[in-house]
């Protein structure tokens, strides 16, 4: 047959064959049982080979209510066996001696001044005598933060010691802290952090010379800065892994060391002298010794220059009993005050000075409370400046995404709410800062007079 004839029957044959052009409807029902097949496949398959998937596992475990005795005792039982397993999973003192013994003998020369290194490999060979306590300091990842810049690819022994210290001391304080966690849920009540930091004064050295009478209040001026700062929302509570992250615990241990510095127990706050300064001014503020502080009280606070309208939002806002303010108050009053660079102290201030409460600051607030800075100076016989140029310099330095308002996050944004609260709220501060340039210039001119003579 020539392909003529071929060619004849090809075209008279109806075209049947996988190329035909099908129609939409053909189309929609061919997917239809493409996707009934298959469906009906893995829903069969699925229950076959997994009945786990017919049930919700339990993902909620109630804690026991306060007349379940028996589940309490349990728990806490339970609680207490797992924080001891926990804490002998830790190096001793022995141990860590032994670490150092093995990465001194394991040194990679040569030694960059008095400083040993450890090369990779050596630093796998200590991991593998130290024991299976170790194992977990031992990773390459550990090894990869330590390396810095070193041209023989080492790190150092003495910086690799301290991580391990570190990260041990950590854990133990975690622990630690978790004794004290009478709910177990991984945070502290008010309660809590004061058992532990009554428990812990006989411990701190610097600590020695306060009177047992005094150590409520201690503990009270002590607790109050963890919370002021780590528990914005005011819950009553904070995580444990909060504390552990925090530079305050490192501060309170500090008073281990019985050679602290005067200085640096002086910017301490948990020293020994700064509590007794700090419930001291309270107590010089405390006119009528009724233990509680009046507005009129308060108002000589530091340089005693601060505005009437902000002292009463103050009193507005805060926990007061019959119109006076406790010593647990006056503690946040002070945090705030001494710390107006910090985001928990600025919300503090921020909250009194958002008398209308919208959530931002406006023109007629700055103006509310710069209206008595004004007052104030005609009172001391200074002429007072105008509203206008203060604002517009306030709108410049905080420079908030809506031209008309300011809010909370504007301010710490800006690295300017310290200076902003303080022009708003005390005199004595917006004197300093509107004669910033010639304090400045006095001080120079005192400098170079010391430096002649």
């Amino acid at each position: 047959m020539d392909w003529k004839e071929i060619l004849r029957r090809r075209i008279a044959t109806p075209n049947t064959g996988p190329n035909k052009k099908k129609s939409e409807q053909e189309l929609k029902d061919e997917e239809m049982d493409l996707f009934t097949k298959y469906y009906s496949e893995w829903k069969e398959g699925r229950k076959n080979t997994n009945e786990f998937y017919k049930t919700i596992p339990r993902f909620y475990y109630r804690l026991p209510a306060e007349d379940e005795v028996l589940l309490q005792k349990l728990r806490e039982e339970s609680r207490a066996v797992f924080l001891q397993r926990k804490s002998r999973e830790l190096l001793d003192n022995e141990e860590l001696q032994n670490l150092w013994f093995l990465l001194d003998k394991h040194q990679t020369p040569p030694m960059i001044g008095e400083e040993a290194m450890i090369n990779y490999e050596n630093f796998l060979k200590v991991g593998e005598k130290a024991g299976p306590k170790c194992k977990q300091f031992f990773a390459a990842k550990v090894f990869a933060k330590l390396l810095h810049t070193d041209s023989y690819g080492r790190i150092s022994i003495m910086q690799f010691f301290n991580y391990v210290m570190r990260k041990v001391w950590l854990h133990q304080t975690r622990i630690g802290l978790s004794l004290y966690d009478v709910a177990g849920q991984g945070y502290l009540r008010e309660s809590d952090l004061e058992n532990y930091i009554l428990e812990l004064i006989p411990t701190l050295p610097q600590l020695d010379g306060l009177e047992k009478s005094f150590y409520s209040f201690y503990v009270c001026t002590a607790v109050r800065k963890f919370f002021f700062f780590l528990d914005p929302l005011r819950t009553g509570k904070i995580k444990i892994q909060d504390i552990l992250a925090c530079s305050f615990l490192d501060d309170l241990l500090e008073l281990r060391d019985e050679e602290l510095s005067k200085e640096s127990q002086e910017t301490n706050w948990f020293s020994a002298p700064s509590a007794l300064r700090v419930y001291g001014q309270y107590l010089n503020l405390d006119k009528d010794h009724n233990g509680m502080l009046s507005k009129e009280e308060l108002s000589r606070y530091g340089t005693a220059t601060m505005t009437n309208v902000f002292l009463d939002r103050v009193f507005q806002e805060c926990l007061t009993y019959d119109g006076e303010m406790d010593y647990k108050t006056y503690l946040d009053f002070v945090l705030a005050l001494e710390n107006r660079k910090e985001p928990a102290a600025l919300q503090y201030i921020f909250k009194l000075l958002d008398i209308e409460n919208k959530g931002y600051l406006n023109v007629f607030s700055l103006n509310y409370f710069f209206r008595a800075i004004q007052e104030l100076m005609k009172i001391h016989g200074q002429d007072p400046v105008s509203f206008q140029d203060v604002k517009d310099e306030i709108f410049d330095m905080v420079k908030p995404k809506d031209p008309l308002k300011i809010s909370l996050q504007d301010l710490i944004n800006s690295n300017q709410g310290d200076t902003v609260t303080t022009i708003l709220i005390d005199l004595n501060g917006f004197w300093t800062y509107e004669n910033r340039e010639a304090l400045v210039a006095n001080d120079n001119e005192n400098s170079a007079d010391l430096d002649d003579t």
